[in-house]
């Protein structure tokens, strides 16, 4: 008649052990005080907890992960390495004054197709997570890697007899529609050069001075780098073209017994000069020129030396724009 009794005994220290455990459980979950090793004798999983986030108008930084790390360096390294492959162009056929062995560079026209073609096969959603200054940089490279091609296919340039004496035998005039009728695909759109510079350039990206760094294949063009142009250095880059511009009889110059200012023809209103009015547009300075131009000569101070920007702020001039030699820029 022992046995029974042990039973009983045995059975109910197990149901107090098993509602000893729950109650366990229900007191880790809710205080999580007890110690470890109590946790793992009871075979207790703690639930997980997110970590916290700061609120929206919270001041704490946001602490990036290792992997978001990585994975942001695999994505730069992408994006330079894209516009590396405008290297062997740009450095082989361009010299550092922005001159152009069309010649040779002819030889390589389905080197120059392939090329062309790396933009076409670009990922438009690839392209999206890009960063602005990525995307400006790539379509500058487009451009004037398709203003290289566009003259290859024309060189030697034909010339009229009629058309020589308006604009030279060689000027890139003579070639018909040459920012409007030749096309080319990029991610798999069609653009001419005009709507490069129309749709992205004047309207999607306020950085006038992305036109100091597209190429017009011409003497009187800011010089064609012999490099491609990289969003992690754009702006390096870009104040750079802008100071060689400025710094040549091309882009600016004073002639003080004359009082005369000479401006390059592409800050015409009528041409690039209304781009500067967003950024750099005042009323406080240069009030006897209209709005464009007022734009133009408070961009170019930042960039001439003292004495010629306090001559443009309290002097009286005329300004005058350049005439524009569009003879091609050969070596």
């Amino acid at each position: 008649m022992a046995k029974p009794h042990i039973v009983l005994i045995t059975s109910l220290s197990v149901l107090i052990f098993i509602t000893g455990c729950q109650q366990a459980e229900i007191s880790i979950t809710e205080t999580n005080k007890t110690e470890a090793n109590e946790a793992s004798t009871l075979a207790i999983e703690l639930p997980k907890t997110e970590p916290l986030k700061p609120e929206p108008n919270s001041t704490e930084p946001v602490k990036t992960t290792s992997e978001e790390i990585e994975l942001s360096d695999v994505e730069a390294s992408s994006i330079v390495s894209f516009n590396d492959k405008c290297t062997y162009i740009l450095s082989n056929f361009v010299d550092k004054n922005g001159f152009v062995d069309y010649a040779s560079l002819r030889r390589k026209r389905l080197e120059l197709q392939k090329l062309l073609s790396k933009f076409d096969q670009l990922d438009p959603i690839e392209y999206e997570t890009w960063p602005k200054a990525d995307k400006i940089a790539f379509w500058v490279n487009a451009y004037n890697i398709q203003m290289l091609n566009i003259i290859v296919e024309n060189y030697p340039i034909q010339a009229s007899r009629f058309l020589s004496l308006i604009y030279g035998p060689y000027s890139i005039r003579h070639i018909k529609g040459i920012w409007t009728d030749y096309k080319f695909m990029v991610m798999d759109e069609t653009f001419t050069l005009r709507e490069i510079q129309q749709r992205l350039f004047s309207k999607q990206f306020d950085e006038p001075r992305v036109f100091l760094a597209l190429t017009n294949a011409s003497l009187s063009s800011p010089v064609l780098r012999n490099e491609p142009y990289y969003g992690h250095k754009l702006d390096e880059q870009l104040q750079d073209q802008t100071k060689r511009f400025l710094s040549s009889p091309n882009g600016f110059r004073i002639d003080r017994n004359k009082q005369i200012v000479y401006l390059s023809a592409v800050f015409q209103p009528t041409w690039h000069g209304k781009e500067f009015i967003d950024k750099f547009g005042t009323d406080k300075k240069f009030k006897d020129q209209e709005p464009a131009t007022r734009a133009v000569l408070n961009f170019i101070s930042n960039y001439i030396s003292q004495q010629d920007v306090s001559f443009l702020e309290v002097e009286n001039y005329s300004i005058k724009y350049m005439k524009y030699d569009w003879t091609l820029n050969e070596k």
